[in-house]
């Protein structure tokens, strides 16, 4: 898909995609938004020395530096595996100003994610593993379990395919006890279809520009 750079309100870079009339983040701020739901909603609250995340859309891994850089400062191993459909393209991603805003030290990391190989497990630092599955999620079937569930895809208007009860209980099978599950979408029926799928539901305050998120859980 084309898209074109754009700047939020907190200084970083995100991109819009004019074909679906819709961004990667939220004009408010993408580091923030991704910070606030994804990583502090998310990730910091499993409380396990090694974590299994999988991550619904890897756009532009945002959402996967932001882990790397928690991997490296708590010493907890991450292995992050990320499907996307429509891979950013690279010199569009070389432009995207997150390295010079949370870490310029780790530029060359968020370069590797963005250059390595995909399907299959590449080592960015001693404390994260990469996998990049270029993949339809609709068709997809993980061999193996997940910790942490970032569901990042376009929203329900511009992909419906995607936020679907059969999906949510695909995942769920996938879930390790304890597992949890993040999104930015706060809609009923995704709500209702998380639940319907064996998740256990609460809604979150949102960060800037947003009321609500959800996060749900598997409790058994």
């Amino acid at each position: 898909m084309n898209s074109e750079l754009l700047i939020t309100e907190d200084g970083s870079h995100s991109l819009y995609v004019s074909e679906i009339d819709e961004s990667y983040h939220s004009s408010h701020g993408a580091i923030q938004e991704s910070r606030h739901i994804f990583i502090d909603a998310g990730l910091n609250k499993c409380e396990k020395s090694e974590i299994s995340v999988l991550e619904i859309g890897f756009g532009t891994g945002l959402n996967a530096f932001l882990s790397l850089i928690e991997a490296d400062q708590s010493g907890k191993q991450i292995h992050y595996t990320s499907l996307e459909k429509y891979p950013v393209e690279l010199e569009k991603a070389a432009q995207l100003n997150y390295p010079e805003i949370l870490a310029s030290e780790k530029k060359s990391f968020f370069e590797q994610m963005h250059t390595s190989a995909w399907n299959e497990d590449v080592r960015i630092t001693p404390f994260f593993t990469l996998n990049k599955t270029e993949t339809d999620f609709t068709c997809y079937i993980p061999d193996n379990k997940f910790d942490v569930i970032f569901f990042d895809a376009f929203s329900p208007e511009k992909q419906p395919e995607m936020w679907t009860q059969e999906r949510f209980e695909m995942i769920f099978e996938h879930c390790n006890a304890g597992a949890i599950f993040t999104t930015y979408c706060a809609k009923g029926s995704v709500r209702r279809a998380m639940q319907s799928a064996g998740f256990k539901v609460e809604r979150l305050p949102g960060p800037p520009g947003k009321r609500e998120i959800l996060r749900g859980r598997r409790v058994i």
